[in-house]
């Protein structure tokens, strides 16, 4: 009995010893930027010590990924969207319902319009996971007003020759720069915009961004032959002084980009237009997730008060938090994105006139 009750005495020590293997997270997420890795190597770092193993699998391009998972050929279990990729999840019914089962969604902003992406509704089928805001970041004294018009960027390139220039669409950055130059350029019909694209007459709408975009074109960088591939690229053009501008998605960026050291100091923010376009960024569990419960407890952690700090920090990340706590944080002054079935359209016709 004595040697029966030591073998199991030792057979429980030994498995309390073994860990329990981690429950793992498939996270696709954008992998271009140093500081979203460095911030999600910090989120596996404090998942791990809940038994939880979060992948980042980097994305070049989520659509790669919503392809993959409409086509069922995903591992995905998080995925990071919105815009015309959430729209396209939605209608191929490849999310599941989360926001309700999210506890942190009570502490999210009340002043954040998240309920609908790119004019399409959400649906509890995303989660807001941060705050996107277009602007412009400029080396000192390049525009003399913090709103940037059509005409004075214009008129900066014209005074300026080859030394500014844009990311070349279909990236996102870039395709965001026409929709902002359309906003500045019908500054009375913005809820036009909010209105699917075969709703209206677009071609009559467009037709002075692309007779704005002949003038603007042989005045940019390498003549408007080529472009920036990326907002990252851009930002280093501007760094070593080959171009005065570039842009961004980050409203903190003009800070954070200087506290790394990536910027000097002094670079300016403005936005383009009178108002930023601003969206949310979401976070996703899709259908075919092998670990949806599991998904939704990492989410949990990334809309918890420690992370959205440490992800708003403008030391690290700068991107701005979703919670209540966030109310008063400095945001430029929004305006709602264009209704994501203008996104194919721009980038289509874009690339019918410049590549």
């Amino acid at each position: 009995m004595r040697f029966t009750a030591a073998i199991s005495l030792l057979l429980v020590t030994l498995f309390a010893a073994v860990p329990l293997k981690a429950e793992v997270v498939n996270f696709y997420a954008w992998g271009g930027s140093p500081e979203v890795n460095s911030y999600l190597r910090w989120a596996k770092k404090e998942l791990q010590e809940q038994g939880i193993q979060l992948r980042h699998n980097k994305v070049a391009d989520a659509s790669e990924v919503v392809k993959q998972i409409i086509d069922g050929h995903s591992n995905a279990d998080i995925i990071w969207i919105n815009g015309e990729n959430f729209h396209a999840l939605k209608e191929a019914d490849a999310l599941r319902s989360i926001a309700g089962e999210i506890k942190a969604m009570n502490n999210i902003n009340p002043e954040l319009n998240w309920q609908t992406d790119f004019g399409e509704s959400v649906e509890e089928l995303e989660v807001p996971w941060g705050v996107g805001q277009f602007n412009l970041i400029s080396r000192p004294g390049l525009f003399a007003q913090k709103a940037v018009t059509a005409e004075s960027l214009l008129n900066a390139a014209r005074e300026n020759k080859g030394r500014i220039s844009y990311p070349k669409p279909p990236e996102f950055h870039g395709t965001t720069l026409l929709k902002s130059l359309l906003l500045s350029l019908h500054p009375r019909q913005r809820s036009v915009f909010q209105q699917p694209v075969d709703s209206v007459n677009a071609q009559e709408l467009t037709e002075p961004l692309w007779s704005y975009l002949d003038q603007l074109h042989p005045l940019l960088w390498q003549q408007g032959e080529n472009f920036p591939s990326s907002a990252g690229e851009q930002i280093s053009y501007l760094a070593n002084g080959q171009l005065l501008v570039a842009v961004s998605f980050n409203p903190n960026d003009y800070k954070t980009l200087v506290n790394q050291g990536r910027l000097p100091a002094g670079v300016e923010r403005h936005t383009l237009s009178d108002k930023a376009i601003t969206n949310n960024h979401y976070l996703a569990v899709p259908s075919s997730s092998n670990n949806p419960e599991t998904a939704k407890a990492v989410i949990e952690f990334l809309l918890s008060e420690k992370a959205q700090q440490r992800k708003a920090d403008s030391n690290r990340w700068g991107d701005p938090s979703v919670l209540k706590s966030a109310l008063g944080s400095s945001l430029l002054e929004p305006t709602d994105d264009l209704h994501a079935s203008w996104q194919e359209y721009l980038e289509r016709e874009w690339s019918a006139r410049y590549q």
